[in-house]
């Protein structure tokens, strides 16, 4: 006699991804993983496949690659407070170097926290774009 699944028991992983906020939307969690972004076990999954305790997800988002270990099933968006209940980050330090390295040689680059730039900024920011376009 088969066994009754409960839908606690079974989660997808495109919204698994959405949940624990790891994708904004989950048709954007669902193209990635039709495009071969996201791998479970090493292998390419498709967006219904299940997601199980333990299982390790690595997630190609663009300049770096995330790796995360499954710890709990959800199946709502939670805060990104609660994040860390659902998922353990394996990514090595190297990724997030990769990262903000990236975010560093944009030239428009600007820390959080210091305003809109002032009209003389703008001007340098034009102009080093404009530099840029020749090389």
């Amino acid at each position: 006699m088969p066994q009754e699944k409960h839908d606690s028991d079974e989660v997808r992983i495109d919204k698994w991804l959405w949940a624990v906020r790891v994708y904004k939307t989950r048709s954007l969690a669902t193209e990635a993983i039709r495009n071969g972004r996201v791998k479970v076990g090493g292998q390419v999954v498709k967006p219904s496949r299940e997601v199980h305790l333990n299982d390790q997800i690595d997630i190609h988002l663009g300049v770096y690659h995330k790796t995360v270990k499954v710890v709990a099933l959800l199946h709502n968006r939670v805060g990104a407070a609660l994040v860390p209940n659902f998922l353990e980050d394996l990514t090595p330090e190297e990724e997030y170097a990769k990262l903000k390295i990236q975010q560093e040689m944009k030239p428009e680059f600007r820390p959080r926290g210091i305003g809109r730039p002032t009209k003389k900024h703008r001007r340098l920011i034009d102009r080093l774009k404009k530099t840029k376009d020749f090389d």
